[in-house]
């Protein structure tokens, strides 16, 4: 699983003219999903978004997670986090899984992370097209690979 995180000050998604979700203070998440990603990967990226020190504590410093702040997480599915480049000019996105796998497994990190936050994710809708916003608070921007766990 690869993501892409972003400190907010708030954050929506709109399908169809309609607010889908929407945040203030916390993390908009934009995930995609591979076909090797299994529970173990779910379980380790949950752990990792939700214990990320990227808010600031009372001195200024960034000492809190989101967990701690109360803040809240919006989860979004983007499969061209996966894109490949190496040839040509038109990205490549054959290592995104199809949705029979990536729905399941998009749906257990949701399960995941609102185990792990202690209180309901707010989400996208898996294969819409949406429009995103968000006013990234920083800027604070943080990709993690669950493949290359540095």
């Amino acid at each position: 699983m690869r993501v892409v995180i972003q400190r907010v000050t708030h954050a929506s998604v709109t399908i169809n003219g309609q607010i889908k979700s929407a945040i203030q203070q916390g993390l908009l998440v934009l995930v995609g999903i591979e076909d090797a990603d299994s529970n173990e990967d779910i379980v380790w990226l949950s752990n990792k978004i939700v214990n990320l020190r990227i808010f600031d504590d009372a001195d200024h410093v960034p000492n809190i997670s989101v967990k701690d702040c109360n803040g809240d997480i919006l989860l979004v599915s983007q499969f061209t986090l996966h894109a490949s480049t190496k040839k040509g000019n038109r990205p490549s996105y054959i290592k995104a899984s199809k949705p029979p796998v990536a729905v399941p497994l998009y749906e257990q990190l949701i399960q995941q992370l609102t185990a792990d936050l202690g209180k309901p994710v707010y989400t996208g809708e898996f294969g819409a097209d949406m429009k995103v916003a968000l006013l990234n608070d920083g800027p604070v921007t943080i990709v993690i690979d669950s493949r290359n766990r540095e």
